[in-house]
């Protein structure tokens, strides 16, 4: 059994939280970026970014406000427990690549830490060949697969998993003891018990890079300290309402991930108006 590295005083001030986000690979620096700029639009208070060491240079460069820690392959597992152990939520998998080393890292990683997270994208394809893995650990867990990535986990065809959403939400959430956001047309979120099906959002979004934005608001929910349930259903909807946003300015064939960066604020403002 691995020993976690003993959490450090928390001497962050106020409510907002320092997120890790393990994101990013050769060709998907994009990915772990979305996620982090997305964090910090959505209240993250630091957002740590850890990459693997290639790629470091490029997000550092690219970044302005994320702090870039870099990994190697070998041995990541160690590295990110003790990047892990300094912050208060993760958002694991945007654009990671899923090499043996990476792969077997994040299965390490998701069974020890006892911080909350979220587990998107190649998170979620480290665990296809292994799925009994996905419910070891302590930490709370928030999936975010879309229909094809709960079909692999589920061993199911995506035909089945559209045809009841609701059904295989709630199917992911019990068999992996997680919150789980089944993304789409009207995307659900199941905690095992209920589910809460979100009505914002609209076709310009099925575009590449609006799920690593969603990760991001979700994992900065959860470093606010928000139960995992209402932190899901909360950054679905904002996240919905900012692509409505944004598609009454560029319109649904215009649209972009970036652009729902740039409405997370109003987003945010706008609830319940």
């Amino acid at each position: 059994m691995r020993r976690l590295p003993k959490r450090k005083p928390d001497t962050h001030k106020g409510n907002y939280g320092r997120l890790l986000v393990v994101a990013g690979s050769p060709g998907m620096c994009g990915a772990a970026a979305l996620a982090a700029r997305a964090a910090y639009r959505s209240g993250a208070g630091l957002v740590y970014l850890a990459c693997p060491a290639t790629v470091a240079p490029i997000l550092a460069a690219k970044e302005d406000c994320a702090v870039v820690w870099p990994f190697e392959e070998q041995g990541a597992a160690d590295q990110l427990f003790a990047y892990a152990a300094r912050c208060d939520a993760a958002v694991i998998g945007p654009g990671l690549a899923t090499g043996p080393g990476i792969a077997a890292a994040v299965r390490e990683l998701v069974g020890g830490i006892e911080i909350p997270f979220v587990l998107d994208a190649d998170g979620l394809n480290a665990f296809q060949e292994h799925p009994d893995l996905l419910a070891r650990g302590k930490g709370s867990r928030i999936l975010t697969p879309h229909p094809g990535e709960a079909s692999r986990l589920l061993r199911r065809p995506v035909e089945e998993i559209q045809a009841d959403r609701k059904a295989a939400a709630l199917e992911l959430s019990k068999r992996f003891l997680a919150v789980a956001v089944l993304k789409g047309h009207r995307t659900v979120v199941a905690d095992g018990a209920k589910t809460f099906v979100n009505r914002t959002g609209n076709p310009g979004m099925a575009t590449g890079g609006t799920g690593d934005v969603l990760a991001g608001v979700i994992g900065a929910l959860l470093g606010q300290k928000l139960e995992p349930f209402h932190a899901a259903c909360l950054g679905v909807e904002v996240h919905g309402r900012a692509g409505d946003l944004a598609a009454r300015r560029v319109g649904e064939v215009s649209l972009m991930a970036t652009d729902l960066l740039d409405f997370l604020p109003r987003a945010f403002g706008a609830r319940g108006s």
